[in-house]
């Protein structure tokens, strides 16, 4: 698009009088759920919100909008009208500041003003002044939380202006959605959402934007706002993405018809626009977008995990009217919402509201107010039946239980109130994600305790240099919080375990032998027999010793311990492993199961094909730690996803980000269980392209000849075509 002084002198609009004679004044129902503390239902609401939009002004009254956060409950409530969080250096908010809190699939969010009263490092204190529940439109005018849109042509900006910086403009053309913060004569602030179908501001020239107002709830407050003090900031989003642009200009109305009309949604024009005078803008990287996972279909909230929007938007006007008129409209509000089923019917109703409203704008696709439905995708691979689980799923440390010198039993049970059962097949993994000096960390663990209870065990032995297991040793308590995925892995005893197992681990390979050996002995009172030959550096590493002495001891007719100690025997060889299994004489229909480094495996796996026992009857596991990603490119690249022969989505990935990152977020079809490297249920063809992938994985060499990657552990180096067919 080429730009010229068309728009250089539209109509501007300079009065209320002017404002609300277009957009009309708010009905007293909209000012009467503003409440000026919070509440349980909004203090329950911060605990599961994992980010939010944050306007401010530094000391020397420049206007910046961000987003802060990064996990569920990152806003510290101290008492109704006192809450504290992080917003990280050199930032330095003073006086009013206002944030919306943005809770992942759902459309209402949470808006709140105050003042900053103390500011400690990074820790900032705010004193809340209003709170309010708002409206799902700008959300659902964005799709936010549905599958990115491909974007548009980027607008060709010419001229020296801020906004022909590199990456500026192409993000615009994508965000559907930014946060916008102004402020009134006596400095008080506002931050608003706005979203529209793509893009949501438009490149007039390389020094001014252009943003639709459409019909809203009159509440008006940003335009209210540009009337007194026209400096104002925004922050924009793209879907799928985890950097953020930020812009700072000068704002002004315009109820312009040829200018509106550009705007137009199938010949729907909005009301007024906003222009904006760019005085800065800049496309960051954001900590609080990439690790609070937004794009990650399952970190959206589940029903029923925090209170409805729309009927914590009712108990507020409640308490309004009665601060309003002493009680009558709010015991009649009261007692209508008392009714049981109440709650269901205002969502039906409102979401129907919603509905129609936004086609009355124009727009000819809109989801229901909660947004949490994202769009499916035909051809999806089936999982296996019960295999694996690839929701996140938030958990706290019950216990750390000390095992060795150099390894601990993590005891995990549900972050909720109602903890569910750990379902899995006995040897499975589980990839757990933490919070590691900002950053999500994962890892994959074996299961150590058997299936089915409130509590998941994983033992996690210390490996120097380790990131993650460092963290566990060093830094985990109870009562910490961290989030699983899983389980996943083929490596198990299936739904019906064999009757004889012969098990052979070395080090921390003995875990998820545990699993079996404690589910064995739990659910098959006398049958079976199981053999265990368990190779550690000496008696003080042994895992779990005292407890598989004690197994042994209480039921020695079905389990067997055969101890190889390396600074004592040296490491287990083919002639020990041979002569161990000879000795114990299994039957033909045995299953032996392996797991340690892999020169173990490839000795075990001689003698047993030396001893004629088959490949079906062979099960191995091989620790790799976990694969850090490819070399990080400094540019996005788009990734094209095909599954027989036909396209299924486009989506750029962003510097930093993995190609299953990106195409989960864009809701495609993207085959995955562990995301860690482990498991293998990524690997898809890369039909075009480069990419950087880590190492070690689970790729074997003749995956690699035939162009085969892990998604999980890859980053582009250059545009790709993937294919998604199962392999």
């Amino acid at each position: 698009m080429q730009q010229t002084d068309k728009w250089s002198t539209p109509r501007r609009l300079t009065t209320v009088e002017e404002v609300e004679t277009t957009v009309g004044r708010p009905a007293a129902a909209v000012v009467l759920k503003q409440i000026s503390a919070l509440d349980e239902g909004c203090r329950a609401v911060l605990s599961r919100c994992p980010v939010a939009a944050f306007g401010y002004r530094d000391a020397d009254g420049t206007s910046r909008t961000t987003f802060i956060g990064g996990t569920p409950g990152f806003a510290r409530v101290h008492s109704p009208t006192r809450m504290s969080f992080s917003v990280p250096e050199p930032a330095a908010p003073h006086g009013p500041v206002s944030c919306f809190f943005l809770l992942p699939g759902v459309g209402e969010l949470l808006r709140v003003n105050g003042s900053v009263t103390r500011r400690k490092g990074a820790e900032t204190t705010v004193d809340i002044e209003e709170a309010y529940v708002h409206c799902a439109q700008a959300v659902l005018r964005s799709r936010l939380w549905q599958p990115p849109e491909p974007a548009g042509p980027v607008a060709e900006v010419t001229g020296d202006g801020p906004l022909g910086r590199p990456g500026v403009a192409g993000f615009l053309t994508a965000a559907p959605f930014l946060a916008l913060s102004t402020w009134d004569s006596s400095a008080g602030s506002d931050t608003s959402p706005r979203g529209d179908r793509q893009a949501v501001a438009r490149i007039l020239d390389s020094r001014t934007l252009v943003v639709p107002d459409r019909k809203g709830n009159r509440r008006a407050d940003t335009l209210h706002n540009v009337l007194q003090d026209e400096r104002l900031s925004f922050a924009a989003l793209v879907p799928g993405r985890n950097r953020v642009l930020h812009v700072r200009g000068r704002g002004t109305i315009t109820d312009d018809p040829a200018l509106l009309k550009t705007m137009a949604l199938r010949g729907m024009p909005p009301h007024l626009a906003l222009l904006i005078e760019v005085e800065d803008a800049e496309v960051t990287d954001n900590d609080a977008v990439a690790r609070s996972r937004l794009w990650t279909p399952g970190a959206h909230v589940g029903r029923g995990t925090v209170p409805d929007m729309m009927a914590l938007a009712g108990e507020h006007l409640a308490t309004g009217a009665a601060e309003a008129d002493g009680g009558p409209t709010a015991y009649l509000l009261k007692a209508v919402g008392a009714i049981p089923g109440m709650s269901r019917m205002v969502r039906l109703v409102v979401d129907r509201v919603y509905r129609s409203g936004l086609r009355k704008e124009g727009y000819d696709e809109v989801g229901s107010g909660a947004g949490s439905r994202r769009r499916g995708f035909p051809g999806r691979r089936p999982a296996a039946a019960g295999a694996t689980d690839n929701s996140l799923r938030e958990v706290r440390v019950h216990e750390v239980r000390r095992e060795t010198p150099s390894a601990v039993t993590l005891v995990l049970e549900d972050a909720g109130g109602s903890p569910g059962p750990f379902d899995f097949r006995p040897g499975q993994f589980f990839t757990l994600v933490a919070d590691i000096d900002g950053r999500a960390v994962r890892r994959a663990y074996s299961a150590s305790s058997a299936p089915g209870s409130s509590r998941l065990e994983v033992t996690v032995k210390h490996v120097e240099g380790g990131m993650f297991s460092g963290h566990v040793h060093r830094g985990l308590r109870a009562g910490d919080g961290l989030a699983v995925r899983g389980p996943s892995g083929s490596f198990h005893t299936g739904q019906r375990p064999p009757d004889e197992l012969v098990l052979i681990a070395a080090g921390s390979g003995v875990t998820p032998m545990m699993s079996m050996i404690r589910t064995q002995l739990a659910v098959r009172t006398g049958r079976g027999r199981i053999a265990l030959l368990y190779s550690s550096r000496s008696p003080d590493e042994i895992i779990f010793g005292d407890e598989l002495t004690r197994l042994a001891r209480e039921n020695p007719d079905r389990l067997s311990v055969t101890h190889v100690l390396t600074r004592r025997d040296g490491r287990i060889g083919a002639d020990g492993v041979r002569s161990w299994i000879t000795g114990l004489g299994p039957a033909g229909d045995a299953h032996y199961y392996v797991c340690g480094p892999q020169t173990l495996m490839d000795a075990v796996q001689g003698v047993l094909t030396g001893l004629g026992v088959t490949d079906e009857r062979v099960h191995k596991e091989r620790y790799t730690g976990g694969a850090a990603t490819g070399t990080v490119a400094e540019v996005p690249h788009e990734m094209t996803v095909e599954e027989d022969g036909r396209p299924v989505g486009t989506v750029v990935v962003e510097p930093g980000r993995t190609l299953l990152d990106a195409g989960l977020a864009a809701g495609l079809p993207m085959p995955h269980s562990c995301t860690v490297g482990n498991c293998g249920e990524c690997v898809v063809r890369l039909r075009e392209g480069e990419v950087a992938q880590g190492e070690p994985n689970c790729l074997t060499s003749r995956q690699r000849a035939e162009g085969y990657v892990l998604t999980c552990v890859s980053c582009p180096r250059s545009k790709v075509t993937l294919d998604i067919t199962d392999p």
